[in-house]
């Protein structure tokens, strides 16, 4: 029987009106709820689930679902869930514990709840479901075969656990598949944090200076497309090469101590923390807007900020501002938390086609090579990537060429 903890059950019928909406945009996803529909690949598999708790992300659950997985759901971020998203997944038959505004300890026992069943996959985005299998909670761990992990952050915490020797089960990286950062992480990020800034703050971005701490995928979606609105871009970084790149690119680079003073926008996208801290911030005009774009709220150093300020208020919903000691004032979007999940609805339902197309096969292939997996991080296969990429494709119509015969043998030759 299904299991919840949610703020209102009678808020389905929203909920239910936005998973409609995405999944007529979401190609992929309904084709494998179809083969899964008729395959019952996950019959009688326990799956928890715990990723950004909106309407893509419980389409992805029902898919799930339909091939035979009993879901258990919860949020990866207290800000993120949204509570008509929930009940609809609960009047669908599924367990979720989640709800938008949730306090650290009501976040951790939705997690502990969405475990208790002592899953045989695991979908996570951000890593504290695998991190509480580790640490409060290993008992829970018994019956884990493996499973998935969606982002950056979630596969940086899982790289260092493997360092370490200490992950107990094999995790896909999702979110290094080529199908998933080459376009979520970079056009998904770049559109919905611009989305996220401009809908909060209702300012105008041409004109504007726009600062991108970090120049990975999510920063280079995040500099395009602030370009492409007319901001002058300015990117700091401390990888070389990823700097140079972004010279290349044709945007200013420098230290953030050098672009604290020129910045109107600060966006953080690093999966690191205090990439903004209160000197920097200090050093900034009066009214500058921060947000973060990476996974957790210690990227803008909020608990530095919060002891520095004089004074803080809401300035805007789902915006902070705070009075600096020098009398400036400057504001966060959602808390620090990331903007463009927290303070909006997220990636593009398309674009989380392709990322949600490659976590099902993902789960998929956890359980069937369950077998023969050991403990560890394990990559996305190529045919999985191919197999992506070629029903995106099809989805939208496009045909591309194929290698001839002669082709192949010439690309795999060292004779001319």
């Amino acid at each position: 029987m299904r299991e919840y903890e949610i703020r209102d059950l009678a808020l389905a019928p929203s909920g239910h009106q936005k998973i409609q909406w995405v999944r007529h945009y979401m190609p992929l996803l309904a084709g494998l709820e179809k083969e899964f529909r008729e395959t019952r690949p996950f019959e009688g598999v326990k799956i928890s689930l715990s990723v950004h708790l909106e309407a893509k992300t419980a389409y992805l659950c029902l898919v799930l679902a339909a091939g035979g997985a009993q879901m258990y759901v919860t949020g990866s971020n207290v800000l993120s869930t949204q509570d008509d998203v929930a009940a609809a997944l609960v009047e669908d038959g599924l367990s979720v514990f989640a709800y938008h505004g949730a306090t650290q300890d009501e976040y951790d026992r939705h997690i502990e709840r969405t475990l208790s069943q002592k899953p045989n996959i695991v979908i996570d985005d951000g890593g504290d479901l695998v991190s509480m299998l580790h640490t409060r909670r290993p008992d829970l761990a018994e019956e884990v075969w493996g499973g998935c992990e969606e982002t950056t952050t979630g596969v940086i915490r899982l790289k260092a656990m493997a360092a370490e020797g200490v992950l107990k089960f094999p995790m896909v990286a999702v979110n290094d598949a080529r199908c998933k950062h080459l376009f979520d992480n970079r056009y998904g990020t770049g559109q919905s944090v611009w989305d996220s800034i401009m809908r909060n703050t209702n300012l105008i971005v041409a004109s504007k200076t726009a600062v991108v701490v970090g120049y990975g995928w999510c920063g280079r979606g995040i500099a395009m497309r602030a370009h492409a609105l007319g901001a002058s871009v300015i990117v700091t970084e401390v990888d070389p090469m990823k700097a140079i790149e972004a010279r290349m690119d044709g945007y200013q680079v420098m230290k953030m101590d050098q672009a604290a003073p020129l910045g109107d926008f600060f966006i953080s996208a690093t999966g690191c923390c205090q990439t903004i801290t209160v000197d920097h911030m200090l050093k900034m005009k009066d009214g500058a807007i921060l947000a973060n774009a990476g996974h957790f709220d210690c990227e803008v150093d909020m608990k530095g900020l919060r002891e520095a300020a004089v004074r803080s208020e809401e300035t805007r919903k789902n915006i902070t501002g705070y009075e600096l000691p020098n009398g400036k004032w400057v504001h966060v979007i959602a808390e620090g938390r990331l903007l463009n999940i927290a303070a909006a609805d997220g990636h593009p339902a398309e674009i989380m086609d392709m990322s949600f197309a490659v976590q099902a096969l993902s789960a998929k292939y956890v359980m069937d090579h369950r077998a023969e997996l050991s403990p560890g991080v394990v990559q996305v296969g190529p045919e999985i990537d191919r197999l992506v990429a070629v029903r995106k494709l099809r989805a939208w119509g496009t045909e591309i060429d194929e290698l001839t015969p002669a082709q192949e043998k010439y690309l795999h030759s060292w004779r001319v």
